[in-house]
């Protein structure tokens, strides 16, 4: 009986070294083919230019392609989803949002994943400020103006669209209500295709918005004005516009942020090597061009302090839902 015992223990024991030599060896040789990467929203907006041009860039380091799929639904979760189910080993990778890692898990009850355990940190590949617009003939020169008619409004309040509710620029709105001690009433649309038209046609007052939404229009002047971004420091692509910090909130800072993760359980010499071709990509002169088109600047951050930045991002963003019973529709 001890010696079939033994045996068992010895067969138990050759099959766990060989599957972690199998996996050392795995690591080792990774990646010998393509890498997926999922970006959990359509072709064409701004996610899926940042994840192709990552994707891109990486391949240099790789020395294998890696294939965009494009999974959108239910703000980013169906992606995200996927990418968490995915067989740890590398191949399967997938760009994540303020909005899938910060925001959605206190809008929607029904989450497949949790941000913070199911997927692993690779590297922050963008970040771009959010901004405030208002129509080019509105009498709303600066912040401080906003803010006196905000005041002054009383029982009509000023409103503000934004692309919907749980978007980052609607989060970014019900920040500037807590911070400024003002009250606004949002005007959720399906995006600013439909947001832009209301506020040159005056059906709302003021606009939030991601940067690269807004602009180009912007930047033409002759239909709107942009009032402030809302990063702590001023954008380089809109120098001359100040910041919500320094022209009468205090502490305000905002940005948009898209990263790439990994599901948990990826083995840390496949987590290297993600990272180091991410890091290299984001350095890339095509990844630097392609973002600037997009007022966005590539992300600095890796691995555990990516992680460290989200739950401070979480910690915010949960914070304000809560305190403002936002919920999703």
């Amino acid at each position: 009986m001890k010696s079939t015992r033994f045996v068992i223990r010895a067969i138990a024991a050759a099959f766990t070294l060989g599957a972690a030599m199998f996996g050392v060896a795995h690591a080792q040789n990774f990646p010998t083919r393509p890498v997926t990467l999922v970006v959990p929203y359509p072709t064409a907006g701004a996610a899926d230019i940042f994840g192709r041009s990552i994707a891109q860039a990486m391949e240099t380091t790789l020395k294998q392609p890696v294939i965009v799929e494009n999974k959108p639904g239910a703000a980013g979760n169906v992606g995200l989803t996927q990418v968490a189910r995915s067989k740890p080993d590398g191949y399967t990778i997938g760009l994540g949002t303020i909005g899938t890692q910060a925001i959605n898990q206190f809008l929607y009850t029904q989450m497949q994943f949790d941000p913070a355990t199911d997927l692993v940190p690779i590297a922050l590949v963008s970040t771009t400020p959010n901004v405030l617009v208002v129509a080019a003939n509105s009498p709303w020169k600066n912040l401080g103006d906003v803010l006196a008619a905000a005041r002054a409004a009383k029982d009509k309040k000023l409103s503000y669209g934004t692309p919907g509710i749980g978007s980052s620029p609607h989060l970014t709105g019900a920040y500037f209500e807590a911070m400024a001690g003002v009250e606004l009433l949002h005007v959720p649309f399906k995006g600013v295709s439909a947001s832009m038209p209301a506020l040159i046609g005056g059906q709302i007052d003021l606009l939030f918005d991601n940067l690269s939404g807004s602009i180009a229009q912007i930047k033409d002047g002759s239909r709107v004005r942009g009032i402030a971004v809302t990063s702590l420091e001023r954008s380089p692509m809109l120098p001359t516009l100040p910041s919500f910090a320094e022209d009468g909130v205090k502490g305000f800072d905002v940005t948009a942020w898209f990263a790439i993760y990994a599901p948990k359980g990826t083995p840390q010499p496949v987590m290297d090597k993600l990272i180091e071709a991410a890091r290299v990509g984001l350095k890339s002169e095509q990844v630097i061009k392609a973002y600037e088109r997009l007022a966005a600047v590539p992300g600095n951050l890796f691995g555990p302090d990516l992680a460290k930045f989200e739950a401070g991002e979480r910690a915010k963003w949960g914070k304000l839902i809560k305190e403002r019973d936002i919920k999703a529709q």
